[in-house]
């Protein structure tokens, strides 16, 4: 979560999940956002396979909480997933996908 200048002023894990799937919901994620007054989110994950492409369902849940944001006024900056072989990082940002 970060402020107006893009100050971090907090950051809030809302899933912890499983080798295949996490269950995340916008509510959980907007929630401490709202709480904490933030004016935009920073998004990350990582992939325990190593390989940081996004799934459909990575997509769809970007999409959802990009939508969700807009209507909270609680811009999504970036939502980065992360791997561990020769690409370490997906960023929907750098590719464009926001």
């Amino acid at each position: 979560m970060v402020d107006q200048k893009h100050k971090v002023i907090g950051i809030n894990t809302v899933s912890m999940g499983s080798l295949t799937a996490s269950v995340v919901h916008p509510r959980e994620v907007m929630k401490p956002a709202i709480l904490s007054n933030a004016v935009a989110l920073l998004l990350c994950h990582n992939h325990p396979s190593g390989a940081p492409q996004p799934s459909q369902e990575d997509r769809a849940l970007t999409k959802r909480l990009v939508d969700a944001g807009k209507l909270l006024g609680i811009a999504v900056l970036d939502h980065i997933i992360v791997g561990d072989g020769k690409e370490t990082y997906f960023s929907f940002a750098d590719e464009g996908v926001l």
